[in-house]
């Protein structure tokens, strides 16, 4: 019952939200209009699925109706069978609104910033780095998003010690939150002469984008110094102190971008990752100190822990988190990633509710 005094108060919010949206004095302001927007934007899918429900508790009146006052035996059975496939629908519509209702994590609309480092294995593991670098652009250009490289550490034979970059899209956290922690692989080195499988790791931190009003930094709390770019980009970019290493006095936190030949636009976007490092520092305080609330299978964020196996000598990808397996590695390394991803996600909508039930 009081799900749906829930879903009533909802459907009051949203009305009253579209009736101050056709108001002419708010049609007239901008900014109250983008607030009202995006919380009409929030709420339409609970509206549509709370319809539904309605609709389909209406039909199901008129099942059992039939079945009590029905004279025609076949109308009966007719009715019978329309009865219990409503019903079917009626617990997957209220599932649907349970997920719904539960609360979206602060940071799901935000883009994100994903540093990759090659771990244990040497140039295989640079190698790998690479593998998923390419796997996750891939999949934002089939997502059409936006990828910006803000740092690369590049090996002799195209792997990467480390690598960080930037995708930008509305609810890009949303899809890719899951990602961070161990990737392991196991498969024969392009360096290896006998033909045997080696297995290697590569380790993936998904950050939340920072915005200017998450972290506040103080102009006296940076050190900041630009030296010379290296790796690829050419005699211009070997020749100018176009990088730029900043560094957060308080926390230690140092990042660096050398990816623009301009050292403004090489500092703009050291200090927007600086930014964005700060903030996960302080997500990471704020869940340690509710750690055990977060130790389902899905979403700890533990970047120390091992969540999937590339193993390319079976095609197979194994997700340890949620007991998945796919055996679609060739795919899902070309940056196939929608089965993987759709299935993290209901397993932590799942997650998420057995913890909102409790």
């Amino acid at each position: 019952m009081e799900l749906w005094s829930k879903l009533e108060e909802v459907e009051r919010t949203y009305r009253d939200i579209e009736s101050r949206m056709s108001a002419p004095e708010v049609a007239s302001n901008p900014s109250e209009m983008q607030v009202l927007g995006k919380k009409h934007v929030e709420l339409t899918p609970v509206i549509d699925a709370y319809g539904e429900y309605k609709r389909i508790a209406r039909e199901i009146e008129e099942s059992r109706q039939m079945i009590a006052e029905e004279a025609d035996e076949d109308m009966r059975a007719m009715a019978r069978d329309e009865l219990a496939n409503l019903e079917g629908m009626r617990a997957e519509t209220e599932k649907k609104i349970h997920l719904l209702l539960l609360p979206k994590d602060r940071d799901d609309d935000k883009n994100v910033v994903i540093e990759i480092r090659g771990g244990t294995g040497g140039e295989e593991a640079a190698l790998f780095a690479a593998d998923l670098f390419r796997m996750y652009t891939r999949y934002a250009e089939l997502e059409r998003w936006r990828v910006e490289v803000l740092e690369a550490s590049e090996t002799g034979i195209g792997g990467y010690k480390e690598i960080v970059f930037r995708i930008e899209a509305n609810g890009v956290y949303s899809k890719l939150k899951y990602e961070s922690g161990v990737h392991r692989v196991q498969r024969v080195p392009v360096t290896e002469a006998s033909g045997r499988v080696h297995t290697s790791a590569a380790t993936v931190a998904v950050l939340p984008e920072a915005e200017d009003v998450d972290v506040e930094i103080r102009p006296e709390d940076l050190k900041i110094d630009t030296y010379r770019s290296g790796g690829a980009g050419g005699q211009h970019v070997n020749m100018t102190d176009s990088a730029v290493r900043i560094t957060h006095i308080p926390t230690g936190v140092v990042v660096t971008c050398q990816d623009e030949r301009s050292q403004i636009k090489n500092r703009s976007k050291a200090m927007q990752f600086l930014r964005t490092k700060l903030y996960d520092l302080e997500l990471r305080k704020q869940q340690d100190a509710t750690a055990a609330e977060r130790k389902g299978q899905v979403g700890s964020g533990d970047r120390s822990e091992r969540i999937r196996t590339y193993n390319f000598p079976q095609n197979r990808v194994t997700d340890h988190r949620i007991g998945l397996t796919l055996h679609k590695l060739d795919q899902i390394i070309e940056g196939d990633m929608s089965e993987l991803i759709e299935a993290l996600s209901v397993a932590g909508q799942a997650e998420k509710m057995k913890h909102f039930a409790a």
